[in-house]
């Protein structure tokens, strides 16, 4: 493993794992080995781990000093690890206590930091106190689990000031969003990973001074991540909250279903929210409860366009197609849910999807864009064009299905193996919809008053074009060009879909044609 040295010469240890950009995970406990965060839900996958054990902890030299343990002391090992990656800026990700050194370093460096992500974060470097009755009630969170009886009377003995190493066992369920053996696993660990000795010097007096913290903190302009588990109370949401409100640019985000280990309560929806906000291409917002991510392309004070996916993929698939729009607009392409970076909530449906399109119109105040919809996306389109029809300028509909019943219906679909960019369940439950349409939808049609361009895939593609043309028969205000390239026209015949949407009235490059 890499080594390097401290300012007093101990020998520091840290591993990597993964690959590209470097972040640098700082482990909490306090003063546990960092091998408890893992991959961190598979993060891994999208950015290299920097996993150091802070002095004492680990495989790291212990000091000749046990002071150095003191948290603000612990400061400066963290420089010496961004000198010796030599790296001008950093992305910082700490979990629980490590928060607190964390928070002491953007407060000593801020220059020296690019992004910081705080993972059910300690509080106590800023004075944000959790309290008893925060644990109590994130515990009555849990009254349905078989363990819970135990574990809350070993709480309360434990809040009114019993021995920590007899009840903690009992309570430590309440720390993890499911209690299988996975986290029991993870909990037994942590006796032979934690260097007590050091945690009982690392709040010791004069480790933190709240006041100039958070002051300084208040002047830390980078990017913050602040993510709280829906079951922890340490902190609790609200607390988090607090926290996330000291940074000029923070992001916060409750993770369902989580404790204070949401790497291990749900892995996917953890490293999807973390990887989504460490992307500096990939923005989020929080639209009608579900955190859609999206990419945006152009200035921010041209027309608006947004483009929609279809189903099993993501905004990222409209790459071709939006760099060449935003010469002349403003272009977003948002992940609806189940879908790419945004959260994947495990039930779906095109009314669900038609709502994610209306909120992040409304979120984003995009009222009057042009909104582009492929397939299942352009179902959410012209469904909510239906029932909103002043919210959409321009409506263009690629090779969607018009939601007449299929005859003959989709068999039942076969999960494919390994990993998917998707959550699965968008398939079966889409594909019930499209079997056993709601029978109201084809007769709204004329309820459409938006200029619509229904562009169709031709012979080639599975869906029926005869469909297709009937229902822009039905809309008052439409027309249809066909493209001979099967369903993925975007993908497949981008210039000529985009000679086609230009026609209908969005700009070129040289700025002929009516604006959106």
């Amino acid at each position: 493993m890499p080594i390097f040295s401290a300012y007093d010469t101990t020998p520091l240890v840290y591993r990597l794992v993964g690959e590209g950009e470097p972040l640098i995970c700082l482990p909490g406990g306090p003063m546990r080995a960092s091998a408890y965060l893992g991959d961190l839900g598979g993060l891994a996958a999208r950015r290299q781990l920097v996993l150091p054990d802070l002095r004492g902890t680990g495989d790291s030299g212990a000091p000749d000093d046990p002071s150095t343990y003191r948290c603000d002391r612990l400061v400066d090992d963290v420089e010496a690890l961004r000198e010796h990656l030599g790296l001008d800026r950093i992305d910082v990700l700490t979990h629980s206590a490590g928060a607190d050194l964390a928070l002491l370093y953007a407060a000593r460096h801020p220059e020296r930091l690019r992004t910081l992500t705080l993972i059910t974060p300690s509080t106590r470097a800023v004075g944000i106190e959790v309290t008893d009755q925060d644990l109590r009630e994130s515990a009555e969170l849990r009254r349905d689990e078989p363990w819970y009886s135990e574990a809350r009377a070993a709480q309360e003995a434990l809040l009114a000031g019993g021995p920590f190493a007899e009840l903690w066992p009992a309570v430590r369920p309440l720390t993890y969003g499911r209690w299988d053996e996975a986290a029991r696993a993870h909990a037994a660990a942590s006796a032979g990973q934690t260097n007590h000795e050091a945690r009982d010097h690392y709040a010791a007096d004069g480790a933190f001074d709240p006041a100039a913290t958070a002051a300084a903190l208040r002047e830390v302009t980078v990017p913050v991540l602040v993510l709280a588990g829906e079951y922890d109370g340490h902190p609790s949401p609200d607390r988090a909250t607090e926290l996330a409100a000291l940074f000029p640019h923070a992001e916060f985000v409750v993770q369902r279903g989580a404790g204070h280990f949401p790497w291990l309560d749900d892995p996917g929806a953890f490293a999807r929210t973390v990887a989504a906000f460490l992307d500096p291409e990939i923005l989020s917002v929080q639209a009608g409860g579900v955190r859609l991510a999206y990419r945006v392309w152009g200035a921010p004070e041209a027309p608006p366009v947004v483009l929609l996916h279809g189903r099993a993929g993501s905004g990222a698939t409209w790459t071709r197609i939006a760099e060449d729009l935003a010469a002349d607009h403003r272009v977003y392409a948002p992940d609806f849910r189940g879908h790419g970076l945004s959260d994947w909530p495990g039930r779906y449906s095109f009314e669900m999807f038609r709502d994610d399109l209306h909120a992040f119109l409304e979120a984003r105040n995009l009222a009057g864009a042009t909104v582009v919809g492929h397939s299942m996306g352009g179902v959410a389109a012209y469904l909510l064009a239906q029932r909103e029809p002043d919210l959409i300028g321009r409506l263009i509909i690629e090779d969607a299905p018009p939601l007449f019943p299929l005859d003959p219906p989709r068999p039942l679909s076969v999960r494919p193996a390994g990993d998917l960019d998707f959550d699965w369940p968008v398939v079966p439950d889409i594909d019930a919809q499209l079997n056993d349409p709601d029978p109201a939808v084809p007769g709204r049609f004329p309820e459409i008053t938006t200029p619509t361009l229904v562009i169709g895939g031709g012979p080639a593609s599975h869906i029926d074009q005869e469909q297709l043309a009937r229902m822009v028969r039905a809309i008052p205000d439409a027309e249809l060009v066909t493209i001979d390239a099967g369903h993925l026209i975007h993908t497949d015949r981008p210039e000529e879909f985009l000679a086609a949407i230009r026609s209908f009235g969005l700009t070129d490059r040289k700025g002929s044609g009516g604006a959106c």
